[in-house]
């Protein structure tokens, strides 16, 4: 019994000093989450890209359009081929996007919120779709 007893205390101390070391670690200023999101198929494919397209007639975007919100945002759009459309939207400070097409008919977005966000898209061939959404703190 006493072995036992030795085992949980040893087991306790074990699992509270493995708290302490990773409360000692200093917090990471700064960070950024992104979700892409590209369908895997060609059906889910042209649904979102329909969506993409009814939402820049929605907006009043162009082929190629890009609105930034905010101070120090960076961003570029190049496109070849016809029919692609692509945007980019930031909002916040800091931010930085760049989108390449090549192919027909691809549909992207980039939507950057927060502060110091960075996404690079290249999007190749033909009835492409996707959207990435990030938020940077």
């Amino acid at each position: 019994m006493t072995c036992s007893k030795f085992k949980i205390l040893a087991v306790s101390l074990l699992v509270g000093s493995m708290g302490q070391a990773a409360l000692s670690f200093p917090a990471y200023a700064g960070g950024q989450i992104s979700l892409n999101l590209a369908p895997q198929n060609s059906g889910d494919a042209d649904l979102f890209s329909t969506g993409m397209r009814v939402y820049s007639l929605y907006r009043n975007l162009k082929s190629a359009d890009i609105r930034q919100f905010g101070n120090g945002n960076a961003a570029g759009i190049a496109q070849a081929g016809s029919d692609n459309i692509g945007f980019i939207q930031q909002r916040g400070n800091g931010h930085s996007a760049s989108l390449r097409q090549t192919g027909n008919r691809n549909a992207y977005g980039i939507f950057q919120f927060g502060r110091n966000t960075r996404s690079d898209v290249i999007q190749d061939g033909d009835d492409g779709s996707g959207a990435t959404v990030s938020y940077g703190w």
